[in-house]
């Protein structure tokens, strides 16, 4: 299908993402992407992945895209995907994982404060969370590219910018997630990892 959206930072970072959720994802059933974009990554990630049902999810802008990603590739564990946005009505689930690339710097710190707080109502106690993309530490950029980056996002809207680590991760402590780990992936990104706790 040569009409479905395509992402070029989609293809480059699939692998290394898959390499940690193969892992961190190994005894989990149900995951809900949060943000699916294109659709690549649930195609990739599900076909790679086949013990897990991976449920897309998006603005309704988007799910044209996913769907005909989604209908090209014909998985048995990518069901139809949702509409979704963070400070809407979210699925009941219960989903015992959840994963979210490149969204936290598009969406406005509210949405992410939504996003979080959601959280909760869709998982399951023990549920897992994932979430990539480019983020400072300490309040400081980890690269030039990144810097230049959020310069361009900003001039874009003003809503938008890189997320502190230590922000984003008080709002995931709030809402039950203690972080158990946080994976330096290429070219300036990485892959935060939380689990759900009583």
């Amino acid at each position: 299908m040569d009409d479905k959206p395509y992402s070029a930072a989609c293809e480059r970072n699939r692998d290394p993402i898959l390499g940690v959720l193969r892992g961190f994802f190994a005894d989990r059933r149900r995951v809900l992407e949060v943000g699916s974009g294109t659709g690549q990554h649930a195609v990739h990630f599900a076909a790679a992945l086949p013990q897990l049902e991976w449920q897309a999810s998006d603005r309704a802008e988007n799910l044209a895209g996913i769907r005909a990603w989604l209908s090209e590739a014909a998985l048995p564990n990518t069901p139809a995907p949702l509409e979704l946005d963070a400070t809407g009505s979210w699925p009941g689930g219960p989903y015992d994982a959840v994963f979210s690339a490149n969204t936290l710097h598009i969406m406005g710190w509210p949405e992410v404060e939504a996003l979080f707080a959601a959280l909760p109502r869709a998982t399951t106690p023990a549920a897992k969370l994932a979430i990539y993309g480019p983020f400072n530490l300490e309040g400081r950029y980890t690269s030039d590219s990144n810097a230049a980056f959020d310069a361009s996002l900003r001039a874009r809207a003003a809503h938008m910018g890189l997320r502190d680590v230590a922000a984003v991760d008080a709002l995931a402590r709030a809402a039950g997630f203690a972080r158990i780990d946080g994976v330096a992936l290429p070219a300036n990104n990485r892959i935060l990892l939380w689990e759900r706790r009583a």
